[in-house]
């Protein structure tokens, strides 16, 4: 990496240096630091001078080599001695630390719930640069400009609200059309060492550029709205050592769906992955987000790469040049944005680029990863259909440019041979930067004339936004996509329709035959001629040629809006799609004695718990939405889905069932396997069994964001000590904690362990061991009620204390 002589005085003349240390990192210095980008790219900076200067004090502290995570996570919290002196060295998957992130970015969805907590909070503005995107509740139909009218008409009333709230606090607005949050945050937001969360799975995607993004829980983003530490396990580091160089049809894509065939969809949990090696060299900036993007689906807390020529590349093509000399600067300088020399990782995997195949994986799970070169054997043997129905590319995981360009050579080669698509082929841009940039370029014109259908700048059938009408429900069918999920029913409602993962470039060969068992690197297809041939290995270009078009300018909002006091935010009592929220009552303070109202069996993904697709529309609704709570949740003892029982024996809807409970003060718990709460970050996944009475959830393991979202919420997550112990349990059961007072007297700071009895109800009774994760602060969370009501009784405590 190079920086100009320039801006390396300039550098020089604002930077103190500091001397690298023998063990390869930088040494602490007591000199000040000082450092600044001109003021339209502030607030879009990270705090270099500063983070430099506190990752000073934690090298101090643990005196050993740190990777990337390590510093720019470290380098976030809020007090370093608290944190990490007296620790003995023991942080990774051990120390809760307090953070201060740099940003938040919120989607239209879970936006709603974020913002109605946050207005409990009693704030005039955001602590930090924020922005809403509106990219969730729009649907896939006829196309970009007819879907876009009838979404915004439909959705009239939340739009309407987000937009007030950006301008009364002062966030960032990008309107329906705009694009997807996470390739919005990568063209606008994303720099190398930031720290955001977001409330979207994946918002990894940000690891892309360089930067610590975490998907969260709205609960989890007002910590960071209202300036409140947040908190995080340290995470453990996954380093996965990149060699070799991706060739002929293999993409960035392959690099993660063959990693989640490796690592499973829990085998990330409590890492954050941080790719390295000379591998990471060769890959593009939006390649590398492709991969950052789904690693949430091996329950990594976020992945990241360190910084590149490609990422300095794709900074100065997104207009933010300076930013690209600023972290080229603290790069070479202080090598803040790669790992020391001598950094270990907790675990090691290694991938070498050349030769890695194209990889399928799915249906209903994203880690059941295929070599393309044994697809077709798997189609055959597993009796997967053996057409596919219909191919999508696009969504926040494969929208870029370089995604574009390669397909439109496949697309092309197609067209001179004759040949067209066998199954509807649709494509999402992911930007309206991307969508203008590829009509430009000629891109757009090339998929209309294979008869490709152009959706909206949105998430549109990735979320589950599909107005799909070509295919009955109930009936089996496969399609391909390039998206990053793909659970049972998720994309159109079809609980039969399976959804297989690739490329956008193996999706595009594919939809050319048809033919699920089409492998292009050695299969033919036959032109209009008559004559066999074999497609070319795609093409494209990382960056487009003639720069980026902004496209529709009325897009773009504000860079630093100034929040207005008095915007008013209105709320209608009659609404079906917006309420107030209603503060949950604090903890009782005694023992909880709870029924089980049902064993959850297998996979429970945050889809199974709080469905999207059609329910989206209720996300600021909490009353209307718990309606929809786990009716995808399967009764492990009667194998029905949707189906719970009472003390009587009696047969209800889930939700119908907890509602009951609810009325007639019965507290419950929920029991499942492994992984519980998997997929988005779906906060109403939490919100909406604290709502209707669920006081506990005990599985046999919990996906992070989950786990963390039911804290927030004031719900007590357990996992069982023993996994046999699952067995013991029955549907109605009545659990009691023996010594959860003494727990939460401790401030969590115990063995990790509560104990239940169990008295099942033909008598059987047991005593059984189940740990539990919960901190000082979560404890605190669960006594006041929720997160939401302990921030409010410190704001309210903190005003108070001001006026005497």
């Amino acid at each position: 990496m190079t920086i100009s002589s320039r801006n390396l005085n300039l550098l020089r003349s604002s930077l103190r240096l500091r001397p690298i240390g023998k063990r390869g990192f930088a040494s602490h210095s007591s000199e000040p630091i000082t450092f600044s980008v001109p003021p339209e790219f502030k607030t879009r900076t990270p705090p270099y001078a500063a983070l430099l200067t506190r990752l000073d004090k934690v090298r101090e502290i643990l005196n050993r080599p740190l990777t990337l995570a390590e510093k720019i996570l470290y380098s976030h919290v809020v007090d370093p001695e608290e944190a990490f002196a007296g620790k003995n060295g023991q942080i990774r998957g051990e120390t809760y630390l307090k953070l201060n992130p740099d940003r938040v970015a919120m989607q239209d969805a879970s936006a709603q719930m974020a913002l109605l907590q946050f207005m409990t909070c009693g704030m005039d503005s955001t602590a930090v640069p924020a922005s809403i995107h509106c990219d969730h509740l729009i649907v896939g139909h006829d196309g970009a400009e007819q879907d876009l009218k009838a979404s915004i008409a439909v959705n009239s009333e939340v739009f309407d609200f987000l937009r007030s709230c950006a301008l009364k606090y002062g966030i960032q607005f990008w309107g329906p059309g705009s694009g997807i949050i996470h390739q919005i945050v990568l063209e606008n937001f994303s720099v190398p060492g930031l720290m955001m969360l977001g409330t979207d799975s994946h918002t990894p995607n940000a690891g892309g550029l360089g930067a610590i993004a975490i998907g969260v829980g709205g609960a989890d983003a007002v910590d960071a709205l209202t300036g409140t530490p947040w908190e995080l396990k340290a995470p453990k580091i996954l380093g996965v050592k990149l060699t070799g160089q991706l060739n002929g049809w293999s993409a960035p894509k392959d690099v993660i769906t063959h990693l989640a065939g490796v690592l499973t969809v829990r085998g990330g949990t409590g890492y954050i992955i941080e790719y390295f090696g000379e591998g990471v060299e060769t890959l593009s900036c939006t390649g590398m987000a492709t991969i950052c993007n789904m690693g949430a689906e091996v329950g990594a807390t976020t992945s990241t790469f360190p910084y590149t020529d490609s990422m300095k590349r794709y900074l100065l093509a997104t207009r933010r040049g300076p930013i690209a000399d600023a972290a080229s600067a603290v790069n070479n300088l202080h090598g803040y944005l790669r790992a020391d020399n001598g950094a270990e990782y907790d675990e090691t995997v290694e991938i070498n680029l050349s030769e890695l195949e194209p990889h399928i994986n799915g249906p209903f799970t994203p880690d059941l990863s295929t070599p393309l070169s044994q697809f077709a054997e798997a189609v055959q043997k597993n009796s997967w259909p053996s057409k596919l129905s219909a191919g999508l590319i696009g969504s926040c995981t494969n929208s870029s440019y370089q995604d574009m360009s390669r397909v439109a050579s496949i697309v092309r080669q197609a067209k001179a041979k004759g040949v067209k698509p066998k199954v509807p082929f649709f494509i999402t841009p992911g930007s309206e930067q991307i969508r203008a940039t590829i009509e430009n370029d000629g891109f757009t014109d090339v998929f209309l004339g294979a008869g490709a259908k152009v959706l909206a700048n949105a998430c549109g059938p990735c979320i589950g936004q599909w107005a799909r009408d070509d295919v009955p429900k109930g009936e089996p069918n496969a399609i391909l996509t390039s998206f990053n999920r793909n659970f049972r029913a998720r994309n159109d409602g079809n609980p039969a329709t399976m959804n297989f993962l690739t490329s956008p470039e193996i999706v595009t060969a594919m939809i050319y035959s048809g033919d699920m068992a089409f492998n292009p690197l050695k299969n033919k297809l036959v032109g209009a001629d008559g004559n066999e041939f074999l497609l070319e290995p795609p093409q494209g270009d990382e960056l487009p040629p003639s720069g980026f078009q902004q496209g529709n300018l009325a897009y773009l909002p504000p860079i630093d809006p100034k929040p207005a006091p008095s915007a008013e935010i209105v709320v209608s009592s009659t609404s079906d799609r917006l309420a107030l929220l209603e503060p949950f009552e604090p903890f009782e303070g005694r023992e909880l004695k709870l029924n089980v109202l049902m064993k959850v069996k297998g996979k429970c993904t945050t889809d199974h718990i709080s469905a999207a697709g059609a329910w989206l529309k209720y996300k600021g609704h909490l009353e209307n939405i718990s309606n929809n709570t786990l009716i995808g949740a399967m009764n492990e003892e009667t194998g029905e889905v949707n189906r719970a029982y009472d003390l009587d024996g009696t047969g209800y809807g889930i939700p119908e069932l907890m509602i009951k409970w609810k009325a007639e003060g019965r507290p419950w718990a929920v029991l499942a396997e492994h992984n519980y709460g998997e997929g988005s970050a779906r906060e109403h996944a939490a919100l909406s069994p604290r709502y209707l009475g669920g006081r506990m959830i005990l599985c046999k393991s919990f996906a992070r964001i989950h786990e963390t979202n039911l804290k927030k919420q004031g719900v007590l997550p357990l996992t069982f000590a023993d996994e046999n112990d699952y067995d013991l349990v029955k549907g109605c059961a009545t659990v009691e904690t023996l010594d959860l007072l003494q727990m939460l007297n401790n401030g969590g700071a115990d063995t990790g362990f509560i104990t239940l009895k169990v008295t099942n109800r033909d008598g059987d009774e047991h005593v059984i061991k189940t740990k539990h994760t919960m901190s000082k602060d979560q404890v605190a969370f669960f006594k006041a009620g929720s997160a939401i009501n302990y921030i409010g009784n410190l704001r309210r405590q903190t005003q108070a204390a001001q006026q005497t």
